[in-house]
Formats: structure tokens, C-alpha cells, sequence
């Protein structure tokens, strides 16, 4: 049911062509992908906290492209463009979320098959 869902979501991709979205905007997705994903690296293996990481990850990526755009806005051009903020912050969330579902699971199995033999 899960291979159906997605085969017939995919299909209606190439009908979606209401939103245009510049190369500008693809490069703050992936500033916000790398500095959330390597926020989250450093406080994970700071804290080993799954939910810390999420929160200081996406806010790292929200932070950067907030200052960059305040800086572009006021000091530059004179325009604050809310869309590359919000670029920023959508590359950090799918890192963020990324890391929180795959990271940490090999050690909580292992742990369970040592008290299964054990």
C-alpha cells in the first residue's frame, strides 16, 4: 500500500508547475542543510541528545538565514526577502529531521541483542 501511495504521489508531480523556484533559493536550502546537519553532528556527540540536537540544529539554520537576510535587508539592498529565509530554515528542518529518525539506532540494538544473549 506504502509503494502505491507514493508511485501514484509521484505521478502528479509533473502536473505541479504553480511554484518556481530560483537557484538562489536551492543554494540557501543547502547552506541550511549543511550548517543544521553539522550543528546537529557536534551537539549530538556533545550531549547524546536526540531532541537537543533537533532543536539547536534547526535553530542554527533558522539563525543564519535570518542575520543573512537582516544583513542583505538593511545594510545592502534594502530588501528583506522572507522567501531565501525561509529556504534556510526548510534545509535545517529535513537535516534536523533527517538525523533525529537515522542517528542513534544502531546503539539501541545492539544494547538489546547484548541483553538477549546475556
Amino acid at each position: 500500500m506504502k509503494i502505491f501511495a507514493l508511485l501514484l504521489a509521484l505521478s502528479f508531480v509533473n502536473f505541479c508547475n504553480a511554484q518556481f523556484v530560483s537557484e538562489d533559493d536551492t543554494l540557501h536550502f543547502g547552506a541550511g542543510f549543511i550548517i543544521s546537519g553539522g550543528t546537529y553532528a557536534y551537539v549530538y556527540t556533545k550531549t547524546k541528545n536526540k531532541k537537543k540536537a533537533f532543536w539547536y540544529s534547526l535553530a542554527a539554520s533558522t539563525l543564519v538565514g535570518f542575520s543573512k537576510e537582516f544583513y542583505d535587508g538593511h545594510i545592502i539592498d534594502g530588501r528583506f526577502d522572507t522567501g531565501e529565509m525561509i529556504a534556510t530554515s526548510m534545509g535545517g528542518l529535513v537535516a534536523s529531521t533527517t538525523l533525529q529518525l537515522f542517528v542513534g539506532k544502531k546503539k539501541k540494538e545492539t544494547l538489546k541483542k547484548v541483553a538477549i544473549v546475556n
